[in-house]
């Protein structure tokens, strides 16, 4: 068997699967709301420049953030389930195949840290006055720590107990963390070079301790369902994956919410969609994150108009998250079974919806009002209200693709 062959076989079928889903992903009005979005944080994020002095710690913030980065490896292998079967018995046979598995993903997690160290560019250069040379440095550093966390990161997947891989995870976040600290603040040359010989030197423990490992096929394909799994979820916010798997879970905790749902047949799509959103991981975990995460951001900008964008953006994505519930039970028969109207169902959906992106609403009002910008909690709150009248149009021609 030609490994290289089979490998460039694997990377095809993957462009070719990504390219079915990104001209769905990547349409019009998504388009539209995501240059909307990016112009308007750049703008913002450029008046914020403006005011930092010397004393802002830039270079704390850009280690722990690409230390992060270049932390996070994981490995584009592009295996399968039939492999742990038919590609085990070939595994020394295979060392080109994964060889360009490593370096592809070196190339493109490489293209991710060039484009979060050219939004820093503007907030270092004002703070330590850096020129051009600098960023090459960081930037050769960031490739080079890059290529050394992903071998580990292959070594590691070797071991046995998979808490190894956890503690490698934190060690490793430790030396990027702080040579990337040193290299940032131009601290002594003798500090970086100690920092990255500890780097290379846990390389080669891992590299002689796992020499005469074997593959753990089950899983390295278990990662990679969970990496395609990922992409999977943002796809069906826009087209219909049937390679998506739900989980659900109980939330016993959660069940009160529905005693707000009254008895009775007119609620049955209520109750029914309701449980389904409060159940299943792929709406009510993502969206209590966006959720969270969205706080956060209107707690870092002071600007009202930020507030607006930022509060439109992840009213936005909440929407996008929580459409694809329609679909949840698209294969159920009992559901096409009931004695009610088809559009009760339609009403019920984007009603609970709406509900979910008010309460989003609400809590960015909260989270602006405890800062104690009132204008921009009362400018927020009604943005959302505004969104949620310009959502009920939007959902149903959404609904009427998903039923095509």
């Amino acid at each position: 068997m030609n490994s290289q062959n089979l490998w460039t076989e694997r990377y095809l079928g993957y462009i070719k699967e990504m390219q079915k889903y990104l001209r769905y992903i990547f349409n019009g009005h998504l388009v539209f709301v995501m240059v909307l979005a990016f112009g308007g944080l750049a703008y913002y994020y450029s008046d914020w420049v403006r005011t930092l002095d010397s004393n802002f710690p830039a270079e704390l913030i850009m280690a722990f953030v690409l230390a992060t980065i270049v932390t996070r490896s994981p490995i584009n292998t592009f295996l399968k389930e039939p492999d742990t079967v038919f590609l085990l018995p070939l595994e020394t046979k295979l060392k080109s195949y994964f060889k360009n598995s490593l370096l592809l993903s070196w190339v493109m997690q490489g293209f991710i840290l060039l484009i979060v160290l050219t939004a820093f560019i503007p907030m270092y250069a004002k703070v330590t006055g850096a020129s051009g040379a600098d960023f090459g440095v960081i930037l050769v550093v960031l490739l080079i720590i890059k290529y050394l966390n992903l071998i580990m990161r292959w070594h590691v997947l070797k071991y046995q107990d998979a808490s190894v891989s956890h503690w490698d995870s934190y060690i490793r976040f430790l030396l990027n963390g702080v040579l990337l600290y040193f290299v940032c603040t131009k601290a002594n040359i003798l500090f970086v070079l100690i920092t990255f010989i500890l780097l290379v030197g846990l390389y080669r423990y891992y590299r002689s301790a796992t020499r005469g490992f074997v593959l753990k096929w089950e899983r390295l394909v278990d990662l990679e369902n969970k990496r395609m799994t990922s992409f999977y979820k943002i796809a069906n916010m826009f087209t219909d994956v049937p390679h998506l798997r739900g989980k659900v879970a109980r939330r016993k905790w959660m069940d009160w919410l529905l005693d707000f749902i009254p008895y009775g047949k007119k609620s049955t799509y209520n109750y029914l969609y309701a449980r389904t959103l409060l159940r299943s991981n792929d709406y009510v975990g993502l969206c209590l994150r966006l959720t969270v995460i969205g706080s956060v951001v209107l707690a870092v900008f002071t600007n009202i108009w930020a507030h607006l964008i930022v509060t439109f953006i992840f009213l936005f994505m909440t929407a996008l998250q929580l459409l694809p519930v329609w679909k949840a039970h698209e294969w159920k028969v009992w559901v096409s079974l009931y004695p009610l109207p088809a559009k009760m169902r339609e009403v019920a959906v984007i009603k609970l919806i709406s509900y979910f992106l008010l309460f989003e609403d609400l809590v960015f009002s909260i989270v602006l009002l405890i800062k104690g910008e009132w204008m921009s909690a009362l400018a927020a709150l009604a943005m959302g209200l505004v969104f949620l009248l310009g959502f009920k149009n939007y959902a149903i021609k959404k609904i009427k693709n998903f039923k095509r």
